[in-house]
């Protein structure tokens, strides 16, 4: 009965500093960080209560992941149906966009206008094959289709 209690204290120990390391790197979900430690072995029964702990300590918050994750592709020109789906994929299922893409680009309209530009240069003349080409690239991005249509007026694009 005490192997049992020393057991379960090494493996406590152990999937702390496996997932301090983790979490020394970058941030994780609680989703991911239980995730990789199933993958190794580790029993969910012992990992969940580590965890609960790592997030009180302030060593792992879900909402300092969601804005990290977001932030980062913000930057790289995802819209916000694409980064709401991920995350919420990562576990994260509550999480307010707008004031990330506030700080990062300005507004949704600013970012898929970059991205638009960047992508077709400032071409205001095509036809609507072309557009719809266009079109599914940006949707495919995470933005919506209102978003996008917003986007052909604002820009004075003639098809």
């Amino acid at each position: 009965m005490n192997e049992d209690k020393d057991e379960i204290h090494v493996s406590t120990a152990k999937i702390n500093q496996v997932c301090i390391g983790l979490l020394s790197r970058r941030e994780h979900s609680q989703k991911e960080l239980l995730n990789k430690l199933l993958e190794k072995g580790y029993s969910k029964d012992i990992i969940l209560p580590v965890i609960e702990a790592l997030v009180l300590q302030g060593w792992q918050s879900d909402a300092r992941y969601a804005e990290s994750y977001a932030r980062y592709r913000i930057q790289k020109g995802y819209g916000p149906l694409w980064i709401t789906y991920e995350l919420k994929k990562k576990g994260i299922d509550a999480f307010i966009l707008d004031e990330i893409i506030l700080k990062a680009s300005g507004s949704w309209m600013e970012l898929l206008e970059q991205v638009y530009i960047k992508k077709y240069g400032y071409e205001l003349l095509m036809d609507r094959q072309e557009w719809a080409r266009r079109s599914r690239f940006l949707l495919h991005r995470g933005f919506s289709g209102a978003m996008i249509s917003a986007l052909l007026d604002h820009l004075n694009i003639k098809l």
